[in-house]
């Protein structure tokens, strides 16, 4: 069945590409039509709210045996390409991740290109992670969570935490990650006409706008290939093999791992980029959110001290 499934999503997301470059409206119409199509779990609800300068989508369990109590919050990050997408776009992910979990999740709406090019983004998500510490959240229950380019954010935002001196956040979960806008990774080459719903020519239409002329040789734009990880809090990268971008996962897992960081590297075969949305339609999605939600619940639980011992539980 799961064959079935994979090439039923293979051929819904093969949609006749333009002869020229969309514009930026018709980009953003696109992909919330495509995302208004996948699942949102029951079991949650939804707050608008704000976090830092920025409004937010707030995601809880709604009722089963985590309504009305979080052991973690995972600050999630929109996919998009930093020029579409929104928390509500996301709700499949976050969705199925607070359900798994029982965490409560905040999913930010960071400003987009190219009305706000690079570094605009971070400068929200990074407000977004100040303004839950401030008001009193344990970093060692505060988890990050994003696809596509809010994949990359998880690790800048964690990039710019610590260079600001700020406590980083207790793990890292990232789907099919945009981490390098050198586009220099061989699968963008390799995986051309195997991803079906990326070329290097929309990556690099959408890419020009977020980096507005900045040279993309910047550990902020191109980590995978650039950044220094040292100190940073257990990651899970989970890919498909029929992604253009696939090399930026495999190359920052490996990054990770020559800086000491606990590193898993979860790649799923004959599935697209960020296929986890697919959750309740392709069995893979379902498994891959499952391995999702047990590495954020073994490393984002709220650690407490116990007054008689001294230990932490």
């Amino acid at each position: 069945m799961s064959k079935e499934q994979r090439t039923q999503i293979d051929a819904m997301l093969r949609q006749p590409r333009p002869e020229s470059p969309r514009s930026v409206e018709a980009i953003r119409a696109g992909f919330e039509a495509l995302m208004a199509r996948m699942i949102v779990p029951d079991g949650i609800r939804t707050t608008r709210t704000a976090l830092g300068n920025r409004p937010a989508l707030h995601i809880e369990p709604d009722n089963g045996p985590y309504a009305g109590r979080h052991a973690g919050t995972i600050l999630y990050f929109h996919g998009g390409g930093w020029v579409y997408g929104s928390p509500e776009s996301a709700l499949s992910l976050t969705g199925h991740l607070v359900a798994r979990t029982g965490f409560g999740a905040y999913s930010v709406d960071y400003r987009l290109a190219p009305e706000h090019p690079f570094p605009a983004a971070i400068e929200d998500t990074l407000s977004a992670y100040r303004a839950l510490l401030d008001s009193g959240q344990d970093p060692s229950a505060i988890v990050f969570a994003g696809d596509s380019a809010g994949g990359g954010l998880t690790v800048t935002t964690c990039l710019a935490a610590r260079d600001a001196g700020l406590p980083l956040p207790a793990a890292i979960v990232t789907f099919s990650p945009g981490l390098d806008a050198t586009r220099t990774g061989e699968s963008m080459d390799t995986k051309e006409g195997i991803d079906p719903i990326l070329t290097r020519e929309s990556v690099e239409h959408t890419g020009a706008m977020y980096l507005a002329g900045q040279d993309p040789h910047q550990p902020m734009l191109s980590p995978a290939v650039l950044a220094d990880l040292t100190g940073f809090p257990p990651m899970l990268i989970q890919a498909g093999t029929n992604e253009i971008m696939l090399d930026d996962s495999t190359r920052l897992a490996t990054r990770a791992r020559a800086a000491g960081v606990d590193v898993i590297l979860d790649i799923t075969a004959d599935v697209p980029h960020v296929f986890q949305a697919f959750a309740g339609i392709l069995d893979e999605a379902d498994q891959a959110l499952d391995r999702a939600a047990l590495f954020l619940t073994q490393h984002g639980r709220l650690r407490t001290t116990s007054m008689a011992t001294g230990q932490r539980a």
